[in-house]
């Protein structure tokens, strides 16, 4: 999924909070614009940024963003919390992280991420989670049926629609 440059007013914001909170206001017009459902909390006593529905919840995701890169050319992102920890399990479900320069969404599951995000480095875990806004939408669920074979040509006979 490209994205027209034009987009990426937020690397001109100055200010940390306010690149922060475009970051979010970007994040909820992809995700709808993919046909998900969006919502943000209302205060800010919560712990995360966006509520994405899916299948018959809520996840909770917290935006992230960095304009800046370290010496080696690598982006690095602090992922803390409240009073600069890691969030407490049950918080958030996923964390969604734009490197706003080069226009690049890691969509990261609670149980995988660090306090830290550094893609591209010698660890880098984090690459298959790259644009992927699939986990969003996935909701773990699975239908399956089986019928006996016999049972099944019996009714089909007998023109039943059990």
């Amino acid at each position: 999924m490209r994205r027209k440059a034009n987009r990426m007013a937020g690397a001109k914001l100055t200010g940390r909070k306010e690149r922060g909170e475009w970051a979010e206001l970007y994040f909820m017009m992809l995700a709808a614009g993919l046909g998900m459902n969006v919502s943000r909390p209302f205060g800010s006593a919560w712990r995360y940024d966006v509520g994405v529905e899916n299948g018959g919840g809520v996840l909770r995701v917290q935006v992230k963003s960095s304009i800046y890169r370290r010496r080696e050319g690598d982006y690095s992102v602090n992922v803390k919390g409240p009073k600069r920890k890691k969030y407490a399990p049950g918080t958030v479900d996923y964390f969604a992280i734009l490197l706003i320069p080069i226009d690049d969404w890691y969509i990261i599951p609670y149980e995988v991420m660090g306090m830290h995000f550094t893609p591209k480095s010698k660890r880098d875990k984090y690459d298959q989670y790259r644009e992927a806004w699939h986990l969003l939408r996935e909701t773990g669920l699975t239908i399956q049926a089986c019928v006996d074979p016999l049972l099944w040509e019996e009714a089909e006979a007998a023109g039943s629609d059990r």
